[in-house]
């Protein structure tokens, strides 16, 4: 499963260097963390939304279209920073020990 998160994280890695009216990525990049971060923010709320309405209707699918959103952009925020995944998978790790 690494492999689709450093897919991910290296062509996050590419937008950086495209232009932002050429990619999703790189438009948010040029906007700024702020932009990245209501993005973060609309996505989890989308999340919460979703899993309030698998528990009621037993449909999962919506649930895990916006988890994929919200890591999809939280991994954006950590590219825009410069932080490596692995770091966060080296202290989930940590944790489960």
């Amino acid at each position: 499963m690494n492999d689709i998160l450093q897919i991910i994280s290296n062509t996050l890695e590419q937008r950086k260097a495209v232009d932002s009216e050429k990619s999703y990525v790189a438009s948010l990049y040029q906007k700024g963390l702020n932009k990245i971060l209501e993005k973060v923010g609309e996505e989890a709320t989308e999340v919460i939304l979703a899993a309030r309405d698998a528990e009621v209707s037993g449909e999962k699918n919506e649930l895990v279209h916006e988890v994929a959103d919200l890591w999809f952009h939280t991994m954006v925020t950590l590219s825009y920073l410069n932080v490596d995944f692995n770091d966060v998978l080296a202290e989930l790790a940590k944790r489960h020990k």
